[in-house]
């Protein structure tokens, strides 16, 4: 049986290599992508066998990955999700626990966070009946300031929850001191920045909590996946039960009785005795990822430094080539900071003699692809009309990243010649103003 395992195995290895072959590229016909998974042979092989094993479920490859993602990160636990959105779901709902007693969030409790990001970062602040505590964000990092922060907390301002924008890291240690000065969760939304540092030391560190996305555009990918990353084992145990349906036992699936006292508790008003596999201590979900996916997250993570160095290698030589251009607020690394960088951010000044729409229009007329900082100001989101939210100062800068921001892609695929027609693209359009 191995022998013909190792036999397909060595079968997929040459499919690859016959059919990923390095292509050619043409300037204005070959898509330029602002984002995309990078995946090897190692990676095909890895899902193939896992495929083979029929590791359909959250098994063996899952638990080592949170073993590995945690020693890389520098966390004790990590939980795999089925996404980054779910990551950040079961990181705000652990804050609502009863565990945590008098610290526990309760309805109608503040949750500081930017207006211009991703709406799964504020979400689940309102599935939680919790309220969001909107704040602006500078125009060249795209991140808000400890000072915005502390001006933002209120007499019911109980946590706060912020992204690293586009891998560009927040004032996440002064964030993290006002969060201890006041008694605040924080939780690092890491989903675009994994690899990034602040004062030479990893974001997803500073927090309570942590979340990580696992999309393709990500950093690594599963094709789908999160994962919850936290130091403090209680809020821990806490993130397990909610996304293993709620239920307090900690037995893998599969397992049983790993406590010995399997039919000895009584929680509730349950009878004593009920068996402990089936008592629920959280309103939770079933939000785990699979072995196929956790199996392609390892072999993706023994490239994570491989991936990070590229990115910020990418970064720069778009910054360096479009330095100098009139009119184009250029991105900027937050001081203290080394970003494992998402995207590259161009913000066109309001005075500027074209608009956002005309140079993005430019750009995917000669096949490179832009998108927009995720949902600009989410206040004017229709998903948020009429929902209970608290405005602290204006969001001035985050109306300017609605309507004037775009970003291009930095990811490791990218070669220097297609970064170079990027960069000569963008000056050719600014050109044909002076």
């Amino acid at each position: 049986m191995d022998d013909v395992k190792a036999l397909i195995l060595e079968g997929v290895r040459k499919y690859h290599q016959e059919h990923e072959g390095v292509r050619e590229f043409v300037p204005g016909v070959t898509e330029i992508w602002p984002s995309g998974a990078v995946l090897d042979e190692e990676d095909r092989m890895a899902l193939v066998e896992a495929a083979l094993e029929l590791r359909i479920a959250a098994g063996r490859s899952s638990r080592k990955f949170e073993s590995a993602f945690a020693r890389k990160l520098k966390r004790r636990k990590v939980h795999l999700t089925n996404s980054g959105s779910s990551a950040n779901l079961l990181a705000v709902s652990a804050l609502t626990s009863p565990a945590l007693e008098d610290r526990r969030l309760r309805p109608g409790d503040e949750v500081i966070t930017v207006a211009a990001g991703f709406p799964t970062t504020v979400n689940p602040i309102l599935q939680n009946g919790l309220v969001p505590v909107f704040v602006d964000v500078e125009l060249r990092t795209y991140n808000t300031t400890a000072e915005r922060v502390a001006r933002a907390i209120g007499p019911r301002t109980r946590a706060i929850i912020i992204a690293h924008a586009l891998g560009n890291p927040f004032e996440v240690a002064e964030v993290a001191q006002l969060a201890e000065e006041h008694d605040l969760f924080l939780i690092e939304d890491n989903c675009d920045a994994v690899g990034s540092t602040y004062d030479g030391r990893l974001t997803g560190t500073f927090g309570d909590l942590a979340t990580v996305s696992f999309y393709p555009a990500h950093h690594l990918t599963m094709g789908e996946g999160g994962c919850v990353l936290t130091s403090n084992l209680a809020l821990a145990r806490v993130v397990e039960s909610l996304r293993d349906w709620g239920r307090d036992c900690w037995c893998e699936p599969g397992e049983s009785n790993k406590c010995l006292k399997r039919f000895d508790f009584q929680m509730g008003e349950l009878p004593a005795g009920y068996d402990h596999k089936y008592i629920f201590s959280h309103i939770g979900y079933n939000l785990k990822a699979t072995d196929l996916q956790a199996a392609l997250g390892l072999t993706q993570l023994a490239r994570l430094d491989e991936f990070v160095a590229a990115r910020r290698a990418n970064w720069r030589r778009l910054r360096e080539g479009l330095d100098g251009l009139p009119w184009l607020l250029l991105p900027e690394a937050t001081p203290r900071s080394d970003p494992s960088w998402f995207g590259f951010a161009i913000t066109v000044d309001p005075r500027a003699p074209f608009r956002r729409a005309e140079l993005s229009d430019f750009l995917e007329s000669r096949r490179i692809g832009t998108r927009r900082l995720f949902a600009g100001n989410l206040t004017r989101q229709p998903a948020f009309t009429g929902q209970d939210y608290r405005v602290s100062g204006d969001l001035t800068n985050s109306d300017i990243i609605t309507g004037q921001t775009l970003w291009v892609g930095v990811y490791p695929a990218l070669t220097a010649e297609m970064l170079d027609y990027v960069t000569a693209s963008i000056t050719e359009f600014v050109g044909t103003y002076r």
